[in-house]
């Protein structure tokens, strides 16, 4: 079975830095993506960043210049890095997977527990 571990959230200092880490465990045939999602409180779950497998990278606008995403294949592990905090940027950070379990008929997509992150002075 399939279980991702995040781990790297709490409280932090707007103008701070933090850094997620998730780690996919179970059998894999193949990731094809891995990313961040967040929902903060009454609003929405949103994308926040993605990286493939071949290091393509997309972020959300409000991140971009400040979040860097990164993904070690051979632990199919991603991290998130996180700098200048703003408060806007307290929410709950999911984990997300897309691969290839089971087999090759078609991939899903897997999330972590989540992860609280605080912004705040």
């Amino acid at each position: 079975q399939v279980e991702l571990v995040e781990s790297g959230g709490g409280l932090v200092q707007p103008g701070g830095s933090l850094r997620l880490s998730c780690v996919a465990s179970g059998t894999f045939l193949h990731i094809v993506a891995m990313g961040w999602y967040r929902q903060a409180p009454g609003k929405e779950r949103e994308l926040v960043a993605t990286v493939t497998a071949g290091h393509n990278v997309n972020y959300a606008d409000s991140v971009k210049s400040r979040f860097t995403i990164s993904r070690d294949n051979a632990k199919n592990t991603v991290y998130l890095q996180m700098n200048s905090l703003k408060a806007a940027d307290t929410a709950v950070y999911y984990c997300n997977v897309r691969g290839y379990s089971g087999s090759y008929y078609q991939w899903e997509d897997y999330w972590g527990q989540g992860t609280q992150v605080t912004v705040s002075s």
